[in-house]
C-alpha cells in the first residue's frame, strides 16, 4: 500500500458532501485547513514516488483555490527532494487566499517562484505534469486561461497526474465542462466523488486512487454518502453453495419474450445468458417463424411460438420471472405480449423494444427492472440522449420515480436506482461492450438470478456487475474491438462460480 493511500471506498459522495466532511474535520475534530492541505500534498507526493519512480522533473499547474494549495505543497516537497520543479500559475494569483495562500507562501520560502501562465506550457523538459488548477467546485463551461491551459496540457505527451479531480470535470455529474484535463491517474481525497466513476469521468480521470488524509473513521458517520460503488467480491457472496440433491426446479423458470419476425438473435442471447448464470429452466416465447430453429445451436433452451398473446398464460403460471424486450418489435403482437406479462404480477426485466412501448404508455409497475441505454432512457423521459447524459444520476432517479421499480441506466459507470435506496454505480465495463446484443445478455443475466431466489435489487446489482466484469475478462482475451455479446458467455459462467 502506498503511504497515505487507502483502497477505493464503496461509498460515493457529491462535492457538497465532501465539503461538509472537510468542514466537520475542522470543526468537530479540530484539524486545520493547513494541516489538510499539507496531508493532501504529502499523499500526492508519495503517490508520485511510488507510481513514477523515475520521475525527477515536475511541471505543476496551479489555480487559485485550495486545489492549488495541494499543488504548491507537492512542488515544495519535490523541490526539497531535489526534483527539478517548475510551477505555473494559471489564473490571477491575487485571488489566492486562506490556506492556499499560506501554501504558496511556504513554496516561495523554499526558493520557488511560480511563473505566470501565458498561452503555452513551453518545452517538454519535464517527466510529469501535475494538474492542480481547478477543484470540485467547477460550474459552467471552462473559459479563458484555464481552457487554454487545459487544451495545452491535453496536447502534450507526458503523463498527467490530477489532484482530487481532473480540472474541468464536474464532480457530481461526471460531465466535462466544455473542456477537461485527461489525466493518466487521479488521486482523490476524503470522499470518492461520484463524477469520477460515471459519464465522462472514467475517460478523464484515468486510474483513480484515494486518500482519506488520515481523517478519523468517526467523521464518516457524520455525513451519509450519496450512493455506493458496486463490488464483485462482495456481491458474489449472494450466490449460495448448491445442495448436492438439488434439481432444476430449485433454480427457477425464466420466461423470455421477444423475437419478432427477422429478429431472433437478441432473445436467443438473453436465454443463453439466463442459463449461464444458473437458472433451472428457460423458455423462449417468440414468433412462430423462429420457434423451430431458434434453439438449434443450444438445445437446452425451450422455444414456444405464439401467434396470440393469450397463448402464453399457461407458461406464465409456471414462471418465476419474465424478461421481455429483446427483438420484440413494436407491433400489436408485441404490445399484447407486454400487457399480458404485466398482468401476470411476476417480476419483470424490461429492455429494448419493450422500453420503447413503455415510453408510449407511461405505465407504472413496482415489480420490474427497467434497463435502458441512454437513448432508450431519453425516450422514456422525453429527453435527448445528451440531456440524459448531462446528469446520469438525475436521469436514473427520474426513470424510477416515473415508472416504478428499479431503473438501470446502462453505459460507462452503469447506474442502478430504486426509490427505496441510494444509487449504485458499477465500476466495471469497457468500450468493447458497445456492440449489438450486450443489453440482451444483461436481460438474461438479471432474469436468471431472480429465478434462483435473489431479490430484484440483489439480482440487478449482481447482474450488472457480472455482465460488466465478464466484458472486462473477455476483453483481456479477445480485445475490445470486435468483441461480441456471445464472447461473454464463458466468463459469465466463471463469474457465477467464484471459488473455481
Amino acid at each position: 500500500m502506498i503511504q497515505g493511500m487507502e483502497p477505493l471506498s464503496q461509498s460515493i459522495y457529491t462535492a457538497a458532501q465532501v465539503k461538509e466532511l472537510d468542514r466537520y474535520a475542522m470543526e468537530a475534530f479540530h484539524i486545520s485547513g493547513n494541516v489538510l492541505i499539507e496531508r493532501a500534498g504529502e499523499a500526492a507526493f508519495q503517490f508520485i514516488l511510488a507510481k513514477w519512480p523515475d520521475c525527477k522533473r515536475l511541471l505543476v499547474l496551479c489555480g487559485t483555490g485550495n486545489n492549488a494549495g495541494d499543488g504548491f505543497v507537492v512542488a515544495r516537497l519535490a523541490h526539497e527532494q531535489e526534483f527539478a520543479v517548475r510551477v505555473v500559475q494559471v489564473g490571477d494569483e491575487n485571488k489566492l487566499q486562506g490556506d492556499a495562500l499560506a501554501a504558496q507562501q511556504r513554496l516561495l520560502g523554499s526558493g520557488i517562484t511560480p511563473e505566470t501562465f501565458t498561452e503555452a506550457l513551453g518545452d517538454e523538459d519535464y517527466d510529469l505534469v501535475i494538474d492542480a488548477m481547478l477543484g470540485t467546485g467547477v460550474r459552467g463551461n471552462i473559459e479563458g486561461n484555464y481552457a487554454i491551459a487545459i487544451k495545452a496540457l491535453n496536447a502534450q505527451t507526458k503523463p498527467v497526474f490530477s489532484i482530487d479531480i481532473p480540472s474541468g470535470l464536474n464532480a457530481d455529474t461526471g460531465v466535462a465542462q466544455g473542456v477537461a484535463v485527461k489525466a493518466t491517474k487521479t488521486l482523490t481525497y476524503i470522499g470518492l466523488k461520484q463524477g469520477l466513476i460515471t459519464g465522462d469521468g472514467p475517460e478523464y480521470s484515468g486510474e483513480v486512487l484515494f486518500s482519506d488524509l488520515k481523517l478519523p473513521k468517526a467523521l464518516y458517520d457524520m455525513c451519509s454518502p450519496a450512493g455506493y460503488r458496486l463490488d464483485y467480491t462482495n456481491l458474489s457472496q449472494l450466490l449460495p453453495k448448491r445442495l448436492r440433491n438439488a434439481h432444476k426446479g430449485d433454480f427457477g423458470h425464466v420466461v423470455l419474450i421477444g423475437g419478432a419476425p427477422g429478429m431472433p438473435g437478441a432473445i436467443r442471447l438473453a436465454a443463453e445468458a439466463a442459463a449461464r448464470v444458473g437458472a433451472g429452466r428457460i423458455t423462449i416465447v417468440t414468433h412462430p417463424e423462429h420457434a423451430m430453429s431458434l434453439n438449434v445451436t443450444r438445445p437446452e433452451l425451450l422455444c414456444y411460438g405464439v401467434s396470440h398473446a393469450e397463448e402464453i398464460q399457461p407458461l406464465l403460471s409456471l414462471a418465476s420471472v419474465v424478461g421481455i424486450g429483446p427483438g420484440l418489435g413494436q407491433s400489436k403482437w408485441a404490445q399484447d405480449l407486454l400487457v399480458i406479462a404485466m398482468e401476470s404480477g411476476l417480476p419483470m426485466v424490461v429492455d429494448a423494444d419493450a422500453l420503447n412501448l413503455l415510453a408510449e404508455s407511461n405505465q407504472q409497475y413496482d415489480n420490474w427492472i427497467l434497463t435502458p441505454h441512454p437513448g432508450e432512457a431519453g425516450r422514456l423521459l422525453g429527453l435527448s440522449t445528451a440531456e440524459i447524459q448531462r446528469d446520469r444520476f438525475k436521469s436514473v432517479d427520474e426513470i424510477s420515480k416515473q415508472f416504478g421499480g428499479i431503473a438501470v441506466l446502462k453505459g460507462l459507470g452503469s447506474l442502478i436506482k430504486s426509490q427505496q435506496g441510494l444509487p449504485r454505480v458499477c465500476p466495471y465495463g469497457n468500450p468493447g461492450m458497445a456492440s449489438g446484443g450486450m443489453g440482451d445478455v444483461l436481460t438474461g443475466i438479471i432474469s436468471g438470478l431472480i429465478a434462483q431466489g435473489l431479490s430484484n435489487q440483489q439480482a440487478t446489482e449482481l447482474g450488472v456487475v457480472i455482465h460488466s466484469k465478464a466484458g472486462d475478462e473477455a476483453a483481456k482475451v479477445v480485445g475490445e474491438r470486435g468483441m461480441l455479446a456471445s464472447d461473454l458467455m464463458s466468463w459469465i459462467r466463471r463469474l457465477v462460480n467464484p471459488k473455481l
